[in-house]
């Protein structure tokens, strides 16, 4: 699938953030950088020492500040290059409204965030 392809595809705003990142898999952890995120996923930056593969089952939690983290657990969907793409999951109320509101922030659009949350209920 082409980028273009992709773009249409995809309901959800990518927002860029730089965060600290601690992937989970199993007994396994790795800590890394979070690049960007969205209601439905998040983009890492993938570990020197990451043994993981696709449809992988993780744990990512991104920390927002020393008392605010967001944690979903996410399936492995790509592994290109330095970069990893997780697909969200199941994610817990608190989480979530934190996401929202990191969403709000950076697209300055209600109607968009509405749309989108939509989306990620109807699925």
């Amino acid at each position: 699938m082409n980028d273009a392809n992709q773009e249409e595809n995809r309901h959800f705003s990518r927002i860029p953030f730089d965060s600290a990142v601690k992937i989970i898999k199993g007994n396994e952890h790795w800590n890394s950088t979070l690049l960007d995120i969205s209601l439905k996923g998040a983009l890492v930056a993938k570990p020197e020492e990451w043994s993981g593969a696709i449809e992988d089952t993780c744990i990512l939690e991104i920390t927002l500040s020393t008392d605010l983290d967001i944690r979903m657990e996410t399936t492995v969907v790509h592994i290109e290059g330095d970069q990893i793409g997780f697909r969200c999951e199941h994610i817990d109320l608190t989480s979530i409204s934190h996401l929202r509101r990191i969403v709000e922030l950076n697209t300055g659009d209600e109607e968009l965030l509405s749309r989108e949350l939509h989306a990620l209920i109807s699925k």
